[in-house]
């Protein structure tokens, strides 16, 4: 039996356990049942498996003949949002929601272990799993998964993201960077409250924030090279509550992204120094908090290769894209400090799939499921016996 029959004799599962995953979602840090099914599976199939990092899952799967072992990871934790996908798999879990498809990166990856287990007697090198809980928040759910011995003896790792701003039947990579850093900074603005129709006897928060915004959207057109990918967004501004009232406070809070540390630290030092230039000639104060997100993606080239040449391979309807830097986030980048890998993105966009990750009603094609599982598992078994 070939690898793409394989593929397709276990998609109807891994649909079906995806659309299991997506009625009953769990949030950050709360994946206990999602954790209690996944090994419930891997025991049913008589794999070697064990909890992790609290809430996940390592599984690992052992060729016949020896090789290299390479990790394959998927994330299992769902947003804070009320699901409005309107299907008969809609959430039963009220504020929990799979909005980023972390539903169908568990399917993928438990598909392409069942392909593995299946060809494993003919297969070289050792093949682990990891189902890593706390994606969506900080700490990072991978930083405890590595804390936990999920890359211990691990030559390579690689990971994929459903993706809907890509095509269906399109695997989109890169040869680089792939998603950036997702910093946050918030800024609070000390002044002096009072009346409005007397602002004169008053320092302005809101002014002063005002300013501080405006100043913020200069760092990445001025103080930045432009040939550097780099964001800086103010998503919050939060001061008083009456309409007359000139409040004592204003705070602002936002993010920054990039993929180069100098550039980072250069932005956080731009920030620091327009924030305290314009509350220094409003005779206001201000107190800066930053909390640094993982680090950025940036695969090996080597890795995006082999990707590419498995696609290729696929008997699948797809095709191997590269694809331009997104600045969002993702904690898979830790794995990547730690061993050589590459992460991919699964295309899932078409006329029925226009929601973006995040909203409401997103859902995914579920043939996706079927074409990462494909890509995964030939990938996987390549780098093995590479």
């Amino acid at each position: 039996m070939n690898l793409y029959t394989l593929t397709q004799k276990h998609h109807p599962w891994a649909v079906s356990l995806r659309r299991h995953f997506h009625q009953y979602p769990e949030v950050s840090g709360e994946e206990y049942q999602t954790q209690a099914k996944l090994l419930a599976e891997l025991k049913a199939l008589q794999i070697n498996c064990r909890p992790a990092g609290t809430t996940g899952v390592i599984a690992e799967i052992q060729g016949k003949i020896s090789g290299k072992t390479i990790a394959i990871r998927a994330d299992i934790d769902a947003l804070p949002i009320q699901d409005e996908c309107n299907t008969p798999y809609q959430s039963k879990n009220k504020n929990a929601c799979h909005a980023c498809g972390h539903d169908g990166h568990i399917a993928v990856v438990f598909g392409t272990l069942q392909i593995i287990h299946e060809l494993r007697d003919k297969l070289q090198g050792t093949f682990r799993f990891i189902f890593q809980p706390r994606e969506e928040q900080f700490p990072s759910g991978a930083v405890s998964m590595i804390e936990d011995g999920a890359l211990d003896n691990v030559d390579a790792i690689i990971g994929a993201h459903i993706w809907q701003p890509i095509s269906l039947g399109t695997i989109g990579i890169t040869y680089g960077n792939l998603m950036a850093s997702p910093d946050k900074f918030k800024i609070t603005v000390h002044g002096k409250g009072g009346h409005g129709s007397m602002p004169q006897q008053t320092v302005d928060p809101i002014l002063i924030a005002s300013q501080i915004v405006l100043g913020l959207n200069t760092i990445v057109s001025r103080s930045i090279d432009p040939l550097e990918l780099a964001v800086v967004s103010v998503g919050s501004i939060q001061a008083g509550n009456a309409f007359n009232i000139i409040p004592e406070t204003a705070t602002l809070e936002g993010t920054v992204r990039s993929f180069d540390e100098n550039v980072r630290q250069q932005i956080f030092a731009r920030i620091e120094a327009i924030v305290s230039g314009i509350c220094a000639a409003n005779d206001a104060t201000a107190k800066i908090e930053t909390l640094l997100g993982h680090p950025a993606i940036i695969n090996v080239p080597s890795y995006s290769k082999a990707i590419a040449k498995a696609v290729e391979k696929c008997h699948a309807p797809i095709k191997v894209e590269e694809v331009p830097p997104v600045m969002c986030g993702e904690d898979f980048s830790y794995y990547l400090k730690h061993v050589p890998g590459a992460f991919f993105f699964i295309g899932t966009g078409t006329d029925k799939m226009i929601y973006p990750h995040h909203h409401p009603k997103f859902d995914i094609d579920e043939r996706a499921i079927l074409y990462g599982m494909e890509v995964m598992a030939r990938t996987a078994i390549d780098l093995a016996k590479a």
